[in-house]
């Protein structure tokens, strides 16, 4: 077919058209997929920035030119988050949620329960120093110190020496059903049937966090005592939820392993090589042979266990049965507890206490003894 020139040219121009067409469109396309990025970026930092400035602010005193205290009861239980809407809602903070992981990312922990005075002036660190250390409106009348390590009798005769009661009459307290079922039935996440167990001694031996509790009364029931103090455990626990369910250890587990490690621990260890020797015992079917379930077998108190007392016929002696004891053999504290949730990564199986504090740390049994015979005389 034959086309004309004309035509031709026509043709020609109208792929010319197009092509300027689409030029055209091409740079309309990129003007406005730059003006979206630079909104974008625009919208971004102004996000970023926003946020920044914004949790700043909430981060800084309500008002620092504002002194007047006011009376802040934080109740028993609280968690941080409750904590800090408290706070909020008495205008003593800007921002609850801001509050909370300052806290978290501060690893902050022992908050009291109790009336605080507390300003609008106040920084969030001084807010967090003030309720943990327990600076309360009301005048402190007595306080008790429970140190780490302690065991429950022990615990009875420090609470009765404060309080002017019979250490015995403690102790029937603490083993009273009725009372136990009574704290169960009002600390249920801590306090479960594992500590009915028949093989346990005293129910609450182990959950009575180690602190100095103050109180502000001449003389509380030892109910009301030993309720600041499991609210204290609860209060502590409370920030390892995630760890243990990680770790898949229950409280009473927890405890357990934690009083194994602080009975064992000195000055100069690092808790988490003593928690991996117990692991690693339990994970290759070995029993933990730890000396201080020994003496608590037996009630006793002794500066070093001989070879007879290994003898004694109990589910907490760990030289006879594997595993963890049916439950605690004393309280323990923070830095126990963690270890018991993260212990380190080793291959040891044997640790040796030396007469300076220093533990050793052994893979096999010969190594183990050669340790031994140099710093132990025999038993």
């Amino acid at each position: 077919m034959y086309v004309t020139k004309e035509e031709n040219r026509d043709k020609k121009e109208i792929i010319r058209q197009k092509m300027i067409e689409r030029q055209s469109e091409a740079r309309l396309v990129r003007k406005i997929v730059f003006i979206i990025s630079i909104i974008l970026i625009i919208v971004v930092g102004a996000v970023a920035g926003g946020g920044y400035f914004y949790i700043k602010s909430a981060l800084e005193p309500v008002n620092p030119d504002n002194n007047k205290e006011m009376k802040i009861e934080i109740p028993i239980g609280s968690s941080t988050t409750s904590i800090g809407k408290i706070l909020e809602s008495n205008g003593i903070i800007k921002d609850a949620r801001v509050f909370k992981y300052y806290v978290k990312l501060k690893n902050e922990t022992g908050f009291m329960a109790g009336e605080y005075s507390l300003k609008p002036s106040m920084t969030i660190p001084e807010i967090i120093g003030s309720i943990k250390t327990g600076k309360v409106v009301e005048e402190v009348v007595f306080k008790v110190t429970i140190p780490e390590g302690k065991q429950l009798k022990q615990i009875a005769g420090i609470i009765a020496e404060k309080t002017n009661r019979n250490a015995d009459e403690v102790i029937q307290k603490l083993n009273d059903q009725d009372f136990i079922k009574a704290m169960m039935a009002k600390y249920p996440d801590v306090l479960t049937d594992d500590i009915l167990n028949a093989n346990i001694m005293y129910p609450l031996e182990g959950y009575l966090f180690p602190a100095t509790y103050p109180f502000y009364k001449e003389d509380p029931t030892i109910e009301e005592i030993i309720g600041v103090m499991l609210d204290k455990t609860a209060s502590v626990l409370r920030e390892y939820g995630s760890e243990m369910e990680a770790q898949n250890l229950s409280v009473h587990q927890l405890l357990t392993m934690a009083s194994l490690i602080e009975e064992e621990a000195t000055e100069k260890v690092d808790r988490d090589q003593i928690a991996s020797v117990f692991y690693n015992r339990m994970e290759t079917g070995m029993p933990l042979q730890t000396d201080p379930t020994v003496l608590y077998a037996q009630g006793e108190h002794k500066d070093r266990v001989l070879y007879k007392d290994l003898e004694v016929d109990s589910p907490f002696n760990t030289y006879k049965y594997p595993g963890l004891t049916p439950g605690p053999i004393a309280n323990a504290g923070v830095s126990s507890i963690e270890a018991a949730l993260a212990p380190a990564e080793s291959d040891f199986l044997y640790f040796l206490a030396t007469s300076t504090g220093e533990v050793l740390f052994s893979k096999t049994l010969d190594e183990h003894n050669r340790k031994k015979a140099q710093h132990i005389t025999n038993k």
